[in-house]
């Protein structure tokens, strides 16, 4: 785990573990780069354990020190079953199940426009406010991690609305995409907490194929067959909210919390394109479009319109949702999926 060299492939290995100023990974050494480029850069600059956490999203993990990095290892292969046809090992937990989660009202603002750490929601949510997070320093706006629900281990896929917003973009479509499918490989079951206002826009994502890359992770959901469990703690627009395990995509339980948002898009942003004519038209325009963001936000994004059309199964009490997900979790155990015979799917590239 502790990579001193590329004498192994990374892109084969579940989890890459660094330690800082010892262990480094490139495909030509720093003499090479220079020889052939006239770059000068140093070992730990080109291929460092900070480098890899997060620049190039090889190293999952990046440690001082080899005792804590090896504690670490311990600490994951705890979480792991012996093998892919074996269940996660289950823990005993003095953490209740019915435990209340108060905090989680202060923690995630109504406001869609304010930004919170969504790790303190999964700290609340999961036994004894334990968990490993994966990929940490890359691809910072959606949180991977691995941790217990009555004793379970699950997987959280996670929006960061603390960095960019939470949107999804190219870095975080692959990162969610890996750990889907590497949870799915374990029968490790995944719980997805969204709060996404889409997917991220610009040049640079268009041309360097944000749509294939996000579908990376329609596909690893899609073809996920652990236990899937979704909750919307406040908005979900657009193509993004599909990706992250919607009802439409195969989610077994969906749920939202009261502040819930499911919709194309923002009610500023669509009042501007769908009513753009009425609005151009009017005496008033600025009155016009406050008329018609009142009236979409009434209309069509108020908490319960997603339940009403089967987009979620219940708009649950936040406090509630520790144990929703775990009476989920153990409900969905022993789900038993099998995707159609063939050698092997075919993942976009």
């Amino acid at each position: 785990p502790c990579a001193g060299g590329a004498a192994y492939s990374p892109a084969l290995t579940d989890f890459v573990f660094m330690v800082r100023e010892t262990s480094q990974m490139f495909i030509t050494g720093p003499d090479v780069v220079q020889a052939v480029t006239g770059e000068e850069i140093s070992q730990n600059g080109l291929g460092g354990a900070d480098v890899h956490a997060g620049t190039s999203g090889v190293a999952h993990f990046a440690y001082d020190d080899e005792e804590s990095c090896l504690a670490e290892v311990r600490y994951l292969l705890s979480l792991l079953p012996s093998n892919n046809r074996e269940m996660p090992p289950l823990a005993q937990t003095s953490d209740p199940v019915d435990r209340e989660g108060t905090a989680l009202l202060d923690l995630v603002p109504a406001d869609g426009n304010r930004s919170y750490d969504v790790r303190g929601v999964i700290e609340e949510l999961v036994d004894d406010g334990e968990y490993m997070e994966i990929h940490a320093n890359w691809a910072p706006n959606l949180v991977v991690a691995l941790a217990r629900l009555d004793g379970h281990v699950v997987g959280v896929v996670a929006n960061q609305p603390s960095a960019m917003a939470g949107v999804l973009d190219i870095k975080a479509s692959e990162k969610g995409a890996r750990f889907v499918q590497f949870c799915d490989s374990f029968s490790i079951p995944l719980i997805t907490l969204v709060d996404v206002p889409g997917f991220l826009p610009g040049v640079d994502q268009e041309h360097d194929g944000i749509i294939r890359r996000g579908a990376k992770l329609l596909y690893a959901y899609c073809n996920a067959t652990v236990p899937r469990i979704s909750v919307v703690l406040r908005k979900a627009y657009g193509g993004a909210y599909i990706v992250m395990d919607s009802r439409s995509i195969g989610a077994d339980l969906s749920f939202a919390w009261p502040t819930n948002e499911i919709a194309v898009m923002g009610a500023e942003g669509a009042a501007n394109v769908v009513f753009r004519r009425e609005i151009a038209a009017a005496e008033d325009p600025d009155a016009m479009r406050k008329q018609k963001i009142d009236e979409y936000k009434n209309e069509l994004v108020h908490p319960y319109f997603a339940a009403e059309r089967g987009l979620v199964d219940d708009v649950i009490d936040p406090r509630e949702t520790r144990s929703v997900l775990c009476r989920s979790v153990t409900m969905l155990i022993a789900k038993d999926a099998e995707l159609p015979r063939r050698k092997h799917g075919n993942p976009p590239q």
